[in-house]
């Protein structure tokens, strides 16, 4: 199945929402963790044990696993063996963006099937230039993957690039989404190309259809709501995964609690 194709299945299954893994070292303190690998390796395995196969998707943040070194690195590519193993769908945050030949050594090192870390779909940054992503593109194709790209992030610096506008009038945020919508045409039940659009943006005039999914982070924690997003995304709110971290990971270390935590967040998503 294409990634569309399986995220459309995961969100009818367990809610549209993304559970993000950001162990950095305040969350680790609040779990009583040390900020060391002892606390790193405990951190992830609560957080698969009480995610992996309760929810749609999960996002490890590839940096704070990063920061650790080599032995981080391997926890990472742990954590998304286990998780993916259960069948939750793994998106990993890296979002990698380079040309020519170095982008498809990103590609082939996240999205090859048969990669020690490959992920169901990774983010990626379009500010090199849309073309440059075509080896991710084409990876991801191949092996059933997806892939985000950022177009609209929260971030108080982003507009100064995402808003800029072309020689066509149109914005850089703008024609990123008219590419991927481009590149998931007469695709069902959705493409597997998505963009990545903070939930805390306020208001866009954008064309949000791009007919694949819509990776939102920003609610919780980073003050988003439910009503934000639903006012926000409107008619494309059936390809919204909306991601929060903080606001559920808040909750542990208990496993228990974490589960209810990304229950509710999924029982306001829906409204239920």
């Amino acid at each position: 199945m294409s990634f569309g194709s399986r995220a459309r299945a995961a969100m009818a299954a367990y809610g549209p929402a993304c559970v993000g893994i950001d162990p950095h070292a305040a969350l680790l303190e609040s779990w009583g963790l040390p900020d060391s690998l002892e606390g790193l390796d405990r951190f992830a395995a609560t957080c698969v044990e009480a995610f992996a196969g309760n929810v749609a998707f999960v996002k490890p943040q590839s940096a704070f696993f990063e920061r650790f070194g080599s032995r981080g690195v391997a926890m990472l590519e742990r954590t998304v063996q286990d998780l993916r193993h259960t069948g939750t769908l793994v998106v990993l945050d890296v979002k990698r963006g380079d040309i020519d030949s170095t982008a498809a050594a990103y590609a082939e090192a996240y999205l090859d099937e048969d990669a020690p870390m490959a992920a169901d779909a990774i983010t990626v940054s379009p500010f090199l230039g849309f073309g440059s992503l075509e080896p991710f593109f084409d990876v991801a194709e191949k092996n059933d993957a997806g892939v985000f790209v950022l177009a609209l992030t929260s971030n108080k610096d982003g507009h100064e690039v995402q808003h800029a506008r072309a020689a066509d009038g149109r914005t850089v945020a703008g024609t990123v989404l008219a590419r991927l919508a481009a590149l998931n045409a007469d695709t069902r039940p959705m493409g597997a190309f998505g963009a990545v659009v903070g939930a805390t943006i306020g208001e866009t005039a954008e064309d949000l259809a791009i007919n694949g999914p819509l990776l939102v982070p920003g609610l919780g924690a980073q003050g988003g709501t439910a009503d934000d997003i639903r006012r926000l995304f409107g008619s494309v709110l059936d390809q919204v995964i909306p991601s929060t971290s903080r606001g559920v990971l808040g909750a542990g270390p208990d496993v228990a609690s974490l589960r209810d935590a990304a229950a509710r967040v999924n029982a306001e998503l829906v409204g239920s």
